[in-house]
C-alpha cells in the first residue's frame, strides 16, 4: 500500500466493513502519515508494531475492531501523537511505559479491553493529557499519590470498572480543570477526599460500587460540604459505598444546577436535611436501602423538576397523609417501600399524572387507597403490597388500563374481584393474596392475554376456576390455595405445566392427578350434564357454520372468487380474543377501495375500515409479493403483541393465512405528523411540536429503557408518527424493528430504513443500537421545527439538514427554522428563537457522529421536558 503513496499524510477507512489483519509490512513507507484512522471495521489479529516507525504520525484510531493481543511497546517511537483511540477491542496485557513518551497526547482511550497490570506511572506525567479513558478493563494497584500535580489540562478522567484499590490521591485537585471523574466499580478505600471540592469546573463525579468510608474525625459526610464550592456540579454519585456517615446540612449549598443525587446502600444514617429543598433542579433523588430516620422534610415539595424519587428500605416515618408529595407534578417514579409511614395514601397523589411507577409497599398505610388513585391511567407498576389498606376493589381499578404491573398482596382487602377486571389488557403480573376477598373468580380473566403471574392465594374465594384461563397462553406463575375453590381445575393451555402447590387447601377441586385432587365426579347425572352440554354445543355450532355458509355464498356471489380463502385460515390473534376475518375486513373497506386509503409503505398499505359494530379502525394489508413482507409482518406481530405504552400503536387484532396478511390497528384520527407538517391546511405550534416530539421520546425511553429487552425501532420518522384525537403522538410501523437479546447493545442488520434519517453506523455498516433511534430522533426534531424534509432537493454532498441547522446557530437561525411560528407583529420573537435554539441544540446532541458522543434518550427527555416549562412560563409564552 504505501509503496505507492509515500506522500501519504491521512488515510481514514472508519466506518466500512475491512476485515483480516492490519496492513504492516510496508507501513514505515508511509514516513508522512499524520492520520490513520481505522475505526468501525471489522480488522483482527494485533496491532503491528511497524506504527512506531511512523514518526510523524498526530492521530491513531484503531477503535471498534477485532483486534486481540498487547499493544507493542515500539507503538511509544511514535512521539508526535496526540490523539490515541483503542477503544472497543479486545486488547490484552499491560499498558506499555513506553507511551510516556507520546509527548504531545491529548487523549487516550483504551476503554473496553482486557488490558491488565497497574497504569503506567508516565502516563501521570503527560502534561498535555485532556481525556483519560481506560473504563472496563482490569486493570489493578494504586492510583499514585503525585496524580494531579503534572497533568493540568485534564478535564475527563474515567478509570470505573476495573481493579483499582488504594486510596484516592488528594492531589487529585491540582488537575483543576477536571469536569467528569468516573471511579465507579472498583476497590478503592479510605474517605473521600475533601480536595475534591477545589475542583472548581466539576461537572460530574462517579464513585459508586467502591469499599470508601467517611472521615473518622466527624459523623458527617464532610467531603459533601466541601463539594458545595463546585458551582457547576450536577451529577453526584457516591452509591453502593460503606459511607456510614450522616447527610450535613450543607447539602442545601450544593450548586443551583444540580440535578442527580446517587447514593443508595451507603449505610447513611440521620435524617435528611430540611434544606434539601434547595436542590431545585433536582432531576433524580435515591437514597434507597440506607438507614435513614425521622420524617420527610416538607421541602420535597419544591422539587418541581424532580422525576424520581427512591426512599425505599429505610426507617422514615410519618403519621400524617404526606400531602406534599402531590406537588412533584413531574415524578414519573416513586419508591417509598420498605419504611414506616403510618396514614392513609392522599387522594392527591390522583394529580401526579406523570407518575408511571408507584410503590408504597411494605409500610403501615391503612383505610381504603383513595378511589381516584386508580385513575392514573398512565400507571405502569403500582405497588401497595404488605399494609393494612381495607375496603373493597372498585370498578375504577380498570381505569389502570397501561398498568403491567399490580401488587395489593398482604392487605386487608375484601368483597369481590371486579368483573371488569378483565379490561386490563396489558396487565402481566397481578397479586390479590393474602387478603379477605370472597366471591368467585371473574370469567374475564380469560380476557388478560399478557398475564404473567398470577397470584390469588390466602383469600376466601369460592367457585370454580374459570375455564377462560386456558387462553392465557404467557401464563406461568399461578396460586390460588388456600381459597374455598371447588369444581374440576382446566387441564390445558397454561395448566398443563401448573403443580399442586398451586391448588393446595382448597374446598372441593378435583381434576387431573398430577394436582393432587380427586378425579371429577362421573355419576350419571354428570354425565347428563354433560350430554345436554354437548347438545347445545352441536345446535351452536351448526348455527354458527350455517351463517357462515350463507355469508359465504353472498361474498362468492359479489365479488365473484372462487376459494381464494379456504374456511382453515389461521387467523392470527395479535392482542384481543375477539376474531375478524377476512370477509369482514373487506368488508369494513368496502373490498379495500382507494378511498379508504390511508397511507402506502415499503411492504404494504393502510385502509380505514368500519367494523360491523361500528369501530373505526385502521388496516394494514402487506403486500406478499415484496421481500420482506412476510418477515415484517411477523415482526410487528411479535412487537406489538408484548410492548405496552400509551405512545405506542394499539394493535386491536390480526388475520393471516399463506395468502393474506394484515394487522388492525387503532385508528388515529388526526393523521400523521407528516401530514401536518407539510399540508398548507394544517399547522402546528410551538407547544403542539414539543408536546409530540416528548411523545416520541417517551415511547423511545420505554422501549430502550424500560422494556424487558431494549428494542430498536429503526425507521423513526414523522410518517411513522399518528396523532389520536387529542394529538397525542402513538409511534407506529414496527417492521424493521431489532431486539437487543443478551447483554449486547448492539447488533447487525441488512435492512436499510429511510436515507436521510440514517445514523452514519447504521448505514454504512447495518450496525444497529439505541443510538441509531436517538439519531434518528435528532433528524425528526430538525425537521419539526425547520419544516424541511432531509432528502430535500437543496441538500445534496455539501449541505444536509443537520449542517444546515448546526450552520445557523445562533445568528441564522430564523432563516432555517419553519417560517409559521415566527410573525413580525409578535413581540416576543427573541425569546421564541432562543428556546428553538436550545431545541435544537438537543437536536444536535442527538445527532453526532460518534454513538458514545450522543445523548441518551433520557437526557433527551428531560431536556425537552424542561424547555418546554420554561417556554410556558413567561407571559408570552403561547403559539
Amino acid at each position: 500500500m504505501c509503496y505507492h503513496l509515500p506522500g501519504l499524510i491521512r488515510l481514514s477507512l472508519s466506518f466500512n466493513k475491512l476485515y483480516g489483519q492490519l496492513p504492516s509490512s510496508n507501513l514505515a513507507q508511509c514516513s508522512e502519515l499524520r492520520v490513520l484512522s481505522l475505526s468501525f471495521n471489522e480488522f483482527g489479529g494485533s496491532i503491528p508494531k511497524e506504527i512506531g516507525a511512523l514518526k510523524k504520525l498526530e492521530e491513531l484510531f484503531l477503535g471498534n475492531n477485532y483486534l486481540e493481543g498487547q499493544i507493542p511497546k515500539e507503538i511509544g517511537n511514535s512521539t508526535m501523537i496526540k490523539i490515541q483511540n483503542f477503544a472497543y477491542n479486545n486488547l490484552t496485557g499491560v499498558i506499555p511505559r513506553e507511551i510516556g513518551s507520546w509527548y504531545f497526547l491529548q487523549q487516550l482511550e483504551m476503554e473496553f479491553n482486557g488490558l491488565t497490570g497497574s497504569i503506567p506511572v508516565e502516563i501521570f506525567n503527560l502534561s498535555k493529557l485532556n481525556i483519560m479513558s481506560l473504563t472496563q478493563n482490569q486493570l489493578s494497584g494504586n492510583l499514585p499519590s503525585t496524580f494531579g500535580y503534572r497533568l493540568p489540562n485534564l478535564e475527563y478522567l474515567y478509570l470505573d470498572i476495573n481493579y483499582l484499590s488504594g486510596a484516592l490521591p488528594s492531589s487529585i485537585s491540582n488537575s483543576s480543570n477536571l469536569r467528569h471523574i468516573e471511579f465507579g466499580g472498583n476497590k478503592f478505600t479510605g474517605p473521600i477526599p475533601i480536595s475534591m471540592g477545589d475542583l472548581r469546573f466539576l461537572e460530574e463525579l462517579h464513585l459508586g460500587g467502591n469499599l470508601l468510608v467517611s472521615d473518622s474525625s466527624s459523623p458527617e459526610l464532610t467531603f459533601i460540604t466541601s463539594l458545595t464550592k463546585c458551582q457547576y456540579l450536577s451529577i453526584l454519585d457516591f452509591s453502593d459505598n460503606p459511607l456510614n456517615g450522616i447527610i450535613p446540612d450543607s447539602l442545601s449549598n450544593l450548586s443551583t444546577s444540580f440535578e442527580k443525587l446517587h447514593a443508595p446502600n451507603c449505610k447513611i444514617k440521620g435524617s435528611i436535611p430540611d434544606g434539601i429543598g434547595n436542590l431545585r433542579s433536582l432531576i433524580l433523588l435515591d437514597l434507597s436501602n440506607n438507614d435513614l430516620t425521622g420524617s420527610l422534610p416538607a421541602t420535597i415539595k419544591d422539587f418541581q423538576k424532580l422525576q424520581y424519587m427512591g426512599l425505599s428500605m429505610n426507617k422514615l416515618i410519618s403519621r400524617v397523609p404526606l400531602h406534599f408529595l402531590c406537588a412533584l407534578h413531574n415524578l414519573d417514579t416513586m419508591n417509598l417501600g420498605q419504611n414506616q409511614f403510618m396514614a392513609s395514601i392522599p387522594k392527591c397523589f390522583a394529580n401526579l399524572t406523570s407518575l408511571r411507577h408507584l410503590n408504597l409497599s411494605h409500610n403501615r398505610l391503612y383505610s381504603a387507597p383513595p378511589e381516584e388513585i386508580w385513575n392514573l391511567k398512565d400507571l405502569l407498576e403500582l405497588d401497595l403490597s404488605s399494609n393494612l389498606l381495607s375496603g373493597s376493589l372498585p370498578y375504577a381499578i380498570t381505569n389502570m388500563k397501561m398498568a403491567n404491573w399490580v401488587d395489593l398482596s398482604t392487605n386487608q382487602f375484601s368483597g369481590g374481584i371486579p368483573n371488569s377486571i378483565g379490561d386490563m389488557q396489558n396487565l402481566q403480573n397481578l397479586s390479590l393474596a393474602h387478603n379477605k376477598l370472597q366471591g368467585s373468580i371473574p370469567e374475564s380473566i380469560g380476557k388478560m392475554l399478557s398475564l404473567e403471574s398470577l397470584d390469588l392465594s390466602h383469600n376466601f374465594l369460592s367457585g370454580s376456576i374459570p375455564m377462560s384461563m386456558e387462553n392465557l397462553r404467557y401464563l406461568r406463575h399461578f396460586n390460588v390455595s388456600f381459597n374455598n375453590l371447588s369444581g374440576e381445575v382446566p387441564s390445558r393451555g397454561p395448566f398443563i405445566n401448573f403443580t399442586a402447590e398451586s391448588f393446595t387447601s382448597n374446598q372441593a377441586l378435583c381434576g387431573a392427578q398430577r394436582f393432587h385432587v380427586p378425579p371429577c365426579p362421573n355419576n350419571s347425572a354428570h354425565k347428563l350434564r354433560t350430554k345436554k352440554l354437548h347438545r347445545r354445543t352441536f345446535i351452536l355450532l351448526g348455527m354458527i357454520i350455517a351463517v357462515g355458509a350463507v355469508s359465504f355464498g353472498f361474498v362468492y356471489l359479489r365479488y365473484r372468487k372462487k376459494d381464494v380463502f379456504s374456511s382453515g385460515a389461521d387467523l392470527s390473534l395479535v392482542a384481543m380474543p375477539e376474531r375478524i376475518s377476512f370477509f369482514e375486513l373487506l368488508q369494513a373497506t368496502n373490498g379495500y377501495n382507494e378511498s379508504n386509503l390511508l397511507g402506502a409503505g415499503s411492504f404494504g398499505s393502510v385502509y380505514r375500515g368500519t367494523l360491523d359494530d361500528g369501530r373505526v379502525v385502521a388496516v394494514k394489508v402487506f403486500n406478499l409479493q415484496v421481500d420482506g413482507a412476510f418477515k415484517s409482518f411477523d415482526v410487528e406481530c411479535e412487537m406489538l403483541r408484548n410492548l405496552r405504552h400509551r405512545n405506542l400503536t394499539k394493535v386491536i387484532n390480526g388475520c393471516s393465512n399463506p395468502e393474506f396478511k394484515a394487522l388492525v390497528l387503532e385508528f388515529m384520527p388526526n393523521g400523521s405528523l407528516e401530514k401536518w407538517l407539510y399540508s398548507h391546511n394544517y399547522f402546528l405550534d410551538i407547544i403542539q411540536r414539543l408536546d409530540i416530539l416528548i411523545d416520541v421520546a417517551g415511547a423511545l425511553q420505554y422501549l430502550h429503557c424500560e422494556y424487558a429487552t431494549p428494542v430498536i425501532h429503526c425507521d423513526l420518522k414523522p410518517s411513522n408518527v399518528l396523532l389520536d384525537q387529542d394529538m397525542v403522538a402513538h409511534l407506529r410501523d414496527f417492521g424493521l424493528t431489532k431486539l437487543l437479546n443478551g447483554e449486547n447493545s448492539i447488533t447487525y442488520t441488512e435492512t436499510l430504513a429511510t436515507l436521510g434519517y440514517l445514523a452514519p453506523e447504521y448505514g454504512l455498516e447495518g450496525l444497529v443500537s439505541a443510538k441509531c433511534d436517538i439519531y434518528s430522533f435528532g433528524i425528526m426534531i430538525m425537521e419539526v421545527f425547520t419544516r424541511t424534509n432531509p432528502n430535500s432537493e437543496m441538500f445534496g454532498e455539501k449541505l444536509s439538514l443537520k449542517s444546515w441547522v448546526a450552520n445557523s446557530i445562533p445568528d441564522g437561525l430564523a432563516l432555517v427554522i419553519d417560517a409559521n411560528l415566527l410573525k413580525e407583529s409578535d413581540e416576543c420573537i427573541g425569546e421564541k428563537l432562543s428556546y428553538i435554539a436550545s431545541i435544537m441544540k438537543v437536536a444536535l446532541g442527538c445527532t453526532m457522529e460518534s454513538p458514545r458522543e450522543r445523548s441518551s434518550i433520557q437526557d433527551v427527555l428531560v431536556a425537552l421536558k424542561k424547555i418546554k416549562l420554561q417556554y410556558m412560563s413567561p407571559l408570552c409564552s403561547g403559539t
